[in-house]
């Protein structure tokens, strides 16, 4: 099989990796998350079978790479002193301003915020969605209905 090279497949989707990264991660750890997907994907590439569609292939590394983050972050240790009586929802992202849709965006479960930034950010068709998280079209498309039917209603209660 003829794969295209590395650095041409990094200059096609490397700008919406990382916007998609951001809205999912958050502006400090997207660069982060950024690196390991492209290390990651390096890694892998000459073993790839099948190269019918890179995008998603892409997207479904720094996917991948997304939720390793989270997960390492919750289980990164917190000083007992430092403990909150309650955890703030913003503590996720404390670079980033506080303009209400964004907050509550970063609030949403992690499969609706997925869907949500892959179809928004990264433009990507259902099919695409499906692919990178795993699920089915139908799947992809509920999720991002369900995002956006919850975004209406908090961000106009906020609002209000």
């Amino acid at each position: 099989m003829n794969l295209p090279p590395f650095q041409q497949l990094l200059d096609d989707h490397g700008r919406d990796v990382h916007r998609f990264l951001t809205a999912t991660v958050g502006r400090t750890d997207a660069d982060d998350c950024y690196q390991e997907t492209w290390v990651a994907a390096l890694r892998a590439y000459p073993k790839l079978r099948d190269a019918s569609n890179l995008r998603s292939w892409i997207f479904t590394v720094a996917h991948r790479k997304a939720i390793d983050h989270v997960r390492a972050r919750r289980r990164a240790p917190v000083l007992a002193g430092n403990v909150p009586e309650t955890p703030d929802p913003r503590a996720t992202a404390p670079d980033q301003p506080d303009d209400g849709l964004w907050s509550l965006v970063r609030e949403l479960p992690t499969k609706q915020r997925t869907a949500l930034a892959l179809r928004y950010v990264a433009d990507a068709g259902y099919d695409e969605i499906s692919a990178v998280m795993g699920t089915s079209e139908d799947a992809a498309r509920r999720n991002v209905h369900e995002a956006l039917k919850r975004l209406r209603t908090e961000y106009s209660d906020e609002r209000n």
